[in-house]
């Protein structure tokens, strides 16, 4: 009996598979270490001690992140030839999409799903939705890692102490990273590129699309790097451009785990990336971090994205009635 042979792409999955584990098991490890001489009263004590103000801010840099987020889609939708579809309806998609899909951890399955649902009722396919769910992750990386690699020029032993690496081998990586963004960039700027197969044709970003899309990905994720950054304590003497190489690493690590929102992963490395000696104020500013920036916007997705599904369901119920009454003969 012949065996049907392991398909490249399902090996890569396995591999994904394997390596997000791989890192959730590192970061619970790490994390136990990290709290084992945390005193909740502590935490709780600078949480309540926290400016109400501060707490503002932090909330005004999230919804501008979420915000900034919403022209994920637009851009997308821009690139496929889809001008028709309104902003609204780009901002219902992204604003829906990503916190259900973040929060839950199946990023890749609930996230085309929410988004078909979305756009389904604008004329879009399945195949679209593909091609906007490939593009939005294309703006997510080239700003995370234009952004990762311009914050590590400037403080390389920032990550030292979590790859490990010299100062200046982190610096040489900063600098073949953001080599290779100008390479993409300069590529994308020639002419109008396509990849994908016949089946599923992918037309990329013009090179001035792609610039925007490194621009508005760099100022989402400086957007949540600040949010974190104004609720951490002064006494924690955490500096901005230590945070921010710590956020995205924490960010990419947590997006690599699968796990809901990171948790664990995300946490552990800001901890092992910025915590001193005494994490009690650190954990604090985290754990208001987490409220404001996967609880509050979770709920609301799901309340929003619920709401928009139920009376969906009413109108496309009420509209049967109606179709129903219009046939029925006369007595």
């Amino acid at each position: 009996m012949l065996q049907k042979p392991i398909l490249p792409s399902a090996r890569l999955k396995g591999l994904g598979v394997v390596i997000g584990i791989a890192i959730a098991v590192m970061a619970i490890f790490a994390l136990t270490h990290a709290i084992k001489r945390i005193d909740v009263d502590d935490v709780l004590a600078v949480i309540e001690h926290t400016p109400w103000h501060s707490i503002a801010l932090a909330l005004l840099l999230v919804a501008t992140s979420y915000g900034s987020l919403t022209l994920y889609d637009l851009l997308a939708l821009r690139t496929i030839g889809r001008a028709d579809v309104p902003y609204r309806i780009a901002a219902l998609a992204s604003f829906t999409s990503y916190p259900i899909a973040h929060g839950i951890g199946a990023v890749a399955l609930i996230s085309p799903v929410i988004r078909y649902r979305i756009y389904s009722a604008s004329g879009l396919g399945g195949l679209d939705v593909a091609n906007i769910c490939f593009l939005t992750g294309l703006t997510f990386w080239l700003g995370n890692l234009t952004a990762f690699g311009l914050s590590v020029l400037s403080q390389p032993d920032a990550i030292s102490v979590i790859d490990l690496l010299s100062p200046e081998l982190n610096r040489c990586l900063a600098v073949a990273l953001l080599l290779g963004v100008i390479v993409f960039l300069a590529w994308s700027w020639l002419s109008p590129r396509n990849i994908g197969t016949l089946r599923w044709p992918v037309r990329l970003p013009s090179g001035p699309m792609t610039l925007v899309q490194i621009l508005i990905g760099v100022f989402d994720l400086c957007a949540a790097a600040l949010a974190m950054y104004v609720l951490i304590p002064p006494e924690a003497n955490v500096e901005i451009f230590q945070l921010v190489v710590v956020f995205i690493v924490a960010t990419l690590l947590g997006f690599a785990s699968h796990a809901p929102a990171g948790l664990g992963v995300f946490d552990a490395t800001i901890l092992l990336g910025l915590g001193g000696e005494d994490k009690d104020p650190l954990i604090a500013g985290l754990l208001m971090f987490r409220v404001l920036y996967h609880v509050i916007p979770f709920v609301l997705a799901l309340a929003l994205f619920g709401a928009v599904e139920g009376w969906r369901g009413l109108r496309a119920k009420r509209q049967r009635r109606e179709q129903r009454a219009a046939f029925k003969p006369a007595n």
